[in-house]
């Protein structure tokens, strides 16, 4: 599949097809949904059920975004993590957050060698292709922003050097909604640098059972491992179709129906703050994305609706009577999405 890094070296010049679905004469669109595809069925191979929280990692991957996952322990965090970098042929890292952690172990550092007499950079974990940064909202405010620094810039500095990270490179960060006792909760400025946020819940009965009976035959412990998954297409790959999305026309319509949406978020009743610039940016992300999954190389307003909730739940914040009356982000997006009306291409 190496040969889609290529292919998509000229995929701009590429995508000016019929606007119509199914119309664009584009193979490279065709082929890139093909591999994706292939990508979320060799995941779900380890990962049993959480489809959608494969699908919106893999979004984030293409979309060249992180992701903030929030659910209760035992859900197979850590598990869609290592089987999304099995299939790719990436590296894989994780780092438990806690109140010590400091941004040096996180970033690297410079060590000092009494043998050759000089310094040398010790590498963080964040270089590899994956990171898991599991419970990030246990560390302090400084180890936080070193993480975020670097989601931002793609690159470290120690001791006055830059040094890039890995392409593709994407940060998963967990949090759990229930333990709030000696956290260091995210700032909204901080969320904001979050492309997707997505709320893994617990699995469906049948799905459960799947689960018991997977993990049940003829294994020691509880751990289900990725030794199993293919690996597909490369981190080159990745990168070509990261660009393909990149290259997803996204008509004046639909633009600007995202911002009619975002601008929605920071004028509805009980919402303190809403969605800034940034939100809207993510959402079209993404929405380029979903839009190469369903083998168009044109960004549809359904697209942007299938994202909304991911890509802009983390941005706001509520008032203290929507909290009291059980409301959450989502519902208030569910309200704006019933409000505003969907341009008709």
């Amino acid at each position: 599949m190496n040969d889609m890094t290529d292919a998509t070296e000229t995929s701009g010049s590429s995508t000016g097809g019929s606007a119509g679905p199914g119309g664009n004469g584009n193979g490279n669109v065709a082929k890139a949904a093909q591999i994706i595809e292939r990508l979320t069925k060799e995941i779900a191979r380890a990962v049993v059920g959480q489809q959608e929280a494969v699908e919106l990692s893999l979004v984030a991957l293409l979309a060249g975004g992180h992701v903030l996952v929030e659910g209760v322990p035992g859900l197979g965090k850590t598990l869609l993590v290592r089987a999304l970098a099995r299939t790719f042929g990436g590296s894989f890292a994780r780092i438990q957050f806690t109140p010590d952690l400091m941004p040096s172990d996180v970033t690297g550092h410079a060590l000092y060698e009494l043998k050759s007499q000089e310094f040398k950079i010790r590498k963080g974990p964040v270089f590899t292709h994956l990171l898991l940064a599991d419970e990030i909202n246990r560390a302090p405010a400084k180890t936080q922003a070193a993480l975020l620094e670097v989601m931002q810039e793609n690159q470290v500095t120690i001791e006055g050097q830059s040094f890039p990270l890995p392409r593709p490179f994407m940060v998963l960060a967990t949090q759990n909604p229930i333990e709030q006792e000696g956290t260091y909760p995210l700032p909204e400025a901080q969320l904001d640098r979050f492309l997707l946020k997505i709320v893994v819940d617990y699995p469906r009965e049948q799905e459960e059972r799947d689960l018991l009976s997977l993990v049940t035959q003829g294994r020691i412990g509880d751990v289900l491992d990725v030794d199993n998954l293919a690996t597909l297409v490369s981190p080159e790959t990745i990168q070509g179709l990261q660009r393909l999305a990149a290259a997803t026309r996204i008509e004046d319509r639909v633009r600007d129906y995202a911002v009619a949406i975002v601008r929605a978020t920071r004028e509805w009743p009980g919402v303190a703050v809403g969605a800034g610039p940034r939100g809207g940016i993510a959402l079209l992300r993404a929405a380029r994305v979903a839009a190469l999954m369903e083998q168009r190389d044109f960004v549809t307003p359904d697209d942007v609706k299938r994202l909304v909730i991911p890509a802009l739940r983390h941005r706001l914040v509520l008032s203290p009577e929507l909290e009291m009356e059980g409301l959450d982000s989502a519902d208030v997006l569910h309200q704006i999405l019933d409000k505003i009306e969907a341009p008709r291409l």
